[in-house]
């Protein structure tokens, strides 16, 4: 099973158990709970259903791992040929990370998968 959210800007595809980094949160503790309201897609195994835009009464929560994480260095340079003029600076992006604990779709249909269910009865 899994669900495509929005969240801010960006789309994400995830299943229950996943870590994702989220836009930085300044509001938020190690162990809250976030909601995400904006479910644009489920898929229960079988059929899916789409939102047009969102699918209504779904969600996502999750859990906050990380409260404040940081991502790579960006350095960016300008330089000027021949007049000795040089810009130097630099970026980390704020991150929040989350792990995925439950997704709530009314009216989804949620199918095994074969492999699943022959290791479920052996």
């Amino acid at each position: 099973m899994f669900a495509v959210i929005e969240d801010g800007s960006h789309q994400h595809r995830v299943q229950e158990g996943d870590l994702l980094s989220v836009d930085y949160r300044c509001d938020t503790e190690v162990g809250a709970t976030l909601k995400f309201d904006q479910v644009l897609l489920a898929n229960g195994g079988g059929a899916s259903i789409i939102g047009s835009p969102v699918i209504e009464g779904a969600s996502v929560e999750g859990e906050v791992i990380l409260d404040v994480d940081k991502g790579p260095k960006l350095e960016v340079q300008k330089i000027r040929r021949r007049k000795n003029s040089r810009r130097h600076t630099g970026h980390r992006q704020k991150f929040t990370r989350i792990r995925i604990t439950a997704i709530n779709v009314p009216n989804l249909e949620i199918v095994k998968a074969e492999a699943e269910a022959a290791e479920a009865s052996a």
